[in-house]
Formats: C-alpha cells, sequence, structure tokens
C-alpha cells in the first residue's frame, strides 16, 4: 500500500485532516478545501477583481469581475427560463471560449451537472449521450444547434467573433437566486471516457473530487496567482476543465483560450503572454518540438506538466535540452481520478527516476495487485489499483467490476519502486500477449522514438494465427530519415527480445489521435488489421 500523504514533504501534506463531505462519507483532504470550484472561484473574484482571468481565442480579456457578474447574469437566466437547479442535468457543447467557462461556473453555482459534449462528435454520437446522461437541457454553439433532440431546451450561443456570446440571456427583472448549494458530495460533472459511444462510460465527479484535485495541483506543482496557461485543446476534457482552469480559477492565474489546436499560435502565445505554466499531452509536446528552431528560447516558462498517456523519456530529454530552465513533471491520471494520482515531485529530467510518473498526492492511496486481487512486492508488475479522495465512486447508471470497495481497477499496469515512484508499462488492453509471452507496447515504442529520425510512435497488437497475435506499430519519420522497415526490424532485433520486434512497422504522414489528442489505439490497431488482410489477399 502506498499513501501520498507519506510520500510527499511535510510542508505540502502535513495538515491533512479527515473532513465529513456527507452523512455517510470523509475523505482524507485540505483543511482549506472549498466546498466546489463556483465557491472557489467566487473567493478569487472578491481578492482579485481587477485582474485578468480568461483571455478569449479572438484576445478579449475578462477580469475575475467580470466573469463573476456574467456568471451570476447566466445563473439568473437558466435558472429562471429552463429551471436549472440543483441536480439538473445540463449538456454543453461549446468550443473553448469564455462562454463555455461561464456556462461551467454558472451550473456549478446552481448545482447543476454539467455534461461536457465533444464538439467533434456528430448527431447520432450526441444524441447517444444526452440520452445516456439524461440530460434535460443543452447549452451549445449555434453549429450544433440542429444535432439535439427536439424536446430539449437548447440555449444558442452565438459564434464568438461576434462578441459575447451569452449576452442576450438575461432576466428583464432581477430575482432572486437560491443561495450556492455547498454540498460537497454533489454531483458537479458528467464526463464520457473517450471510446465509442457504445462504450463510453459516463463518470460522476463531485465537488470534492475536482476541489481535492485543484488543491492537489497547487500544492504539488507549486502553482501560484503569478500563473499564466494556455488551453489550446478542448476545455471540456478532464485536463482542462480541472488541470487548468480550475487550477487557474482556483489560484487567481491567468488562462488564454484557443479554439483549436496550432503549435506554432500555442508558441507564439507562450513568447508574447509570458507563459509560465503548461499542461498538456505527450502528443502535444511532439508538435511542439518540431518547431523548436523558431523559439529556441522561452524565458517565462517554468513548469511543463504532462499527463494522459506514455511520455517517452527520450522526448522528455529533448525538452530539457530545448528549455533547460524549464521544469517537467510527469503525472498520471485518468478521468476517474479526475485528472493527477501522480504527480512527479521535482524536474523529472534531471532525476534518476526519469521514466517514472511520479508519486501519488496526498489524500489517495495506491495497490499493485495480482489477477487474484493480491497486493505485489516493491518492483513486481501488477494493476494499479488506487482510491481515495479525488476518485470517482460510481460510474452513472452502471454497474461494473471497475469499482470494487472504493477501489478503482484503472487497468493500467505497472510497479512501484522503493522509493514510492510509480512507473506505468502499459494499458491492461494494450499489453500484447505473443503466444503466452507479454510484450509491452511502451516498451517498444520508446526503443523505436530513442533512434534517429523517429519521430512518434505507436505499437499495438493484431491477430496473428500461430501466436494469436504479435505487435505492429506505425511510426511517423523525419523527413529524410532514411529508415526502412526492414531496417528498423533489424535495429530493434540488436535492442530487444525477437518475439517483441514489430512485424510489421508501417510509416504514417501522422499518428492517429483521439479528440483530447491521445494516440488512437483502437483506430491504430484496425488500420493495421485491414493492412495486414490487404496483404493476406495480394
Amino acid at each position: 500500500m502506498y499513501r501520498g500523504e507519506e510520500l510527499w514533504p511535510e510542508a505540502i501534506a502535513e495538515d491533512m485532516v479527515f473532513r465529513e463531505v456527507s452523512d455517510r462519507k470523509a475523505i482524507r483532504t485540505y483543511p482549506d478545501l472549498p466546498p466546489n470550484l463556483y465557491e472557489s472561484f467566487l473567493r478569487t473574484a472578491e481578492r482579485l477583481p481587477g485582474k485578468t482571468a480568461v483571455v478569449d481565442h479572438y484576445g478579449r480579456a475578462y477580469t475575475y469581475e467580470d466573469l463573476q457578474k456574467k456568471t451570476e447574469v447566466f445563473s439568473g437566466w437558466l435558472f429562471h427560463t429552463f429551471g436549472v437547479c440543483r441536480g439538473s442535468h445540463v449538456a454543453v457543447m461549446l468550443y473553448n471560449s469564455v462562454e463555455f467557462c461561464v456556462a461551467f461556473l454558472a451550473l456549478n453555482r446552481l448545482g447543476a451537472v454539467m455534461v461536457p459534449l465533444p464538439t467533434k462528435y456528430r448527431p447520432g454520437e450526441v444524441r447517444s449521450l444526452t440520452e445516456k446522461s439524461d440530460v434535460e437541457s443543452v447549452i451549445c454553439d449555434e453549429q450544433f444547434k440542429e444535432y439535439m433532440e427536439e424536446h430539449l431546451p437548447v440555449c444558442v450561443v452565438p459564434a464568438g467573433n461576434r462578441g459575447y456570446g451569452l449576452a442576450e440571456f438575461t432576466v428583464s427583472e432581477p430575482e432572486c437566486l437560491p443561495e450556492n448549494p455547498v454540498n460537497m458530495s454533489d454531483p458537479a460533472l458528467l464526463v464520457f471516457t473517450s471510446g465509442t459511444t457504445s462504450r463510453s462510460k459516463g463518470v460522476v465527479i463531485r465537488n470534492y473530487n475536482i476541489m481535492h484535485a485543484i488543491v492537489s495541483y497547487e500544492r504539488t506543482l507549486g502553482i501560484r496567482q503569478e500563473d499564466r496557461s494556455i488551453i489550446p485543446i478542448p476545455i471540456y476534457l478532464i485536463t482542462g476543465l480541472v488541470a487548468v482552469f480550475g487550477l487557474m480559477m482556483h489560484v487567481g492565474g491567468t488562462v488564454y483560450l484557443h479554439r483549436f489546436f496550432d503549435a506554432v499560435r500555442v508558441l507564439e502565445d507562450m513568447k508574447k503572454h509570458e507563459i509560465t505554466f503548461f499542461h498538456a499531452s505527450p502528443t502535444v509536446f511532439s508538435l511542439l518540438l518540431n518547431h523548436t528552431e523558431s523559439f529556441r528560447e522561452l524565458p517565462s516558462l517554468r513548469m511543463f506538466a504532462c499527463g494522459s498517456s506514455n511520455m517517452p523519456p527520450g522526448k522528455i530529454k529533448r525538452l530539457k535540452r530545448w528549455l533547460p530552465d524549464c521544469e517537467f513533471r510527469t503525472v498520471y491520471g485518468l478521468t476517474e481520478t479526475t485528472s493527477p494520482a501522480t504527480v512527479f515531485p521535482v524536474d523529472a529530467g534531471e532525476s534518476p527516476f526519469l521514466g517514472a510518473s511520479g508519486i501519488p498526492i496526498p489524500g489517495l492511496e495506491f495497490q499493485i495487485v495480482n489477477p487474484d486481487g493480491t497486493e505485489v512486492p516493491d518492483g513486481t508488475l501488477g494493476e494499479i489499483l488506487v482510491r481515495g479522495s479525488n476518485i470517482t465512486s460510481s460510474y452513472y447508471k452502471l454497474e461494473t467490476g471497475a469499482i470494487r470497495d472504493e477501489w478503482l481497477c484503472t487497468g493500467d499496469i505497472g510497479y512501484f519502486n522503493e522509493q514510492g515512484y510509480l512507473y506505468i508499462v502499459d494499458r491492461k488492453k494494450d499489453m500484447i500477449n505473443r503466444g503466452g509471452e507479454k510484450v509491452c507496447s511502451f516498451d517498444v515504442e520508446n526503443e523505436l522514438l530513442n533512434l534517429e529520425g523517429v519521430e512518434e510512435a505507436a505499437v499495438v497488437g493484431i491477430p496473428d494465427e500461430l501466436y494469436g497475435e504479435v505487435p505492429a506499430a506505425v511510426v511517423r519519420l523525419k523527413e529524410g530519415s532514411g529508415w526502412s522497415e526492414k531496417r528498423l526490424q533489424e535495429i530493434l532485433k540488436k535492442r530487444i527480445a525477437g518475439y517483441k520486434v514489430p512485424v510489421r512497422i508501417l510509416s504514417v504522414d501522422a499518428i492517429p489521435v483521439t479528440e483530447n489528442m491521445k494516440t488512437d489505439k483502437r483506430y491504430i490497431r484496425e488500420f493495421l488489421k485491414a493492412d495486414q488482410e490487404g496483404d493476406n489477399k495480394r
């Protein structure tokens, strides 16, 4: 068993307390934990009313006082027009915008449950999620109006380039709103995990989950009101909602919103606006690394944080060579952990434990277990189980073996070293079983990425008549690298066991990614299977 508060310095975890969050539940958390995000934001607005809170895609700046007033007005409209109140389920389908921020805060102000809908989804996918989540009303960008069921009340938000899109949603007569519900155990978010609509699960995230996650980031990363960040990937993902927007609103920082991801614009804004903190996925960092020659120095950047999937050590070293004064903090987490589960306590790029995902945050407990559920010793591979203050207690209307006695079975395979650092070696579903010999896809990917000229790599299992499944890979190569499939396989055979070497290595222009910029292994698996079937027919 690994307990976060036992692994962090006293200054970060010494004042942890048990706090009742409902009649039946107490959590181990921080004594100053706000009851919900709106209350945390309100405290910041009272403390720093004139400070810029959000700058939108079009360069329009909104102070904390501006944001508070807009939140109150929109809360009133939602309450009196749509009847939104404590427990209401409201879908939000908006691009990264101040309107999204206001909607999120307003719904939290009213005690409602926000159901973020991916802006990349098509009508059938959207309707499936609104039905699954019992949505009662919708706030959406005008281009998505036709996606919504006719029986649902819809607040259609005009395009942001025409000005503040919620300006018309006001009540004619000022009326009293209910007092801000402060029950920490109330659900605040219903976030669907990535995957096909039929497989995605609605993760129920409560107010105390959000606030424990935010304060954990504040303490473990040392985030403060002077920090400035950018959200260039969808804000409706848990990283955007909690690890950046929620965190900045809590500490009093400033966040810049980009409607769509553009690596050059991100780097330009980092320089122009003196960004200090940037949290993104490995794919985003790979795309930024393509432009280092044009941005040799970014002196304001003091910290990178990276989670969501495997971050190869070689890529961290490349980032450190580019920006040696910028700390790199690896993070491990899931939607079900409301973002952080482990955080690297120091600069990973200068640590002997480079390659680890950090140590458990205060308030969380970890186990590594065998298939039979027994805990394994340090250094032994097993499934990662976690429980604690920012871990979901349920999926919406879904019973699953993934949550047992408050333990979340993550589906990730890893181990702890003696110092309490967690190493992730693979997703359980991505572990390749080649005739009984286990192949960790992360290991093979990291070996490929260690080769000069291999920019990105993804390894999956594909069907095989003899072995059941075998490893196969796609790679993105640097122009002019000269690598062929045969040459890559020959080099790998000298570095790793023969059974781990991919039977196919296809070069692609871009590695497919999901909406949250994670490598889309499901798509890659189908792509390689189709290529394999095509070969068999030829």
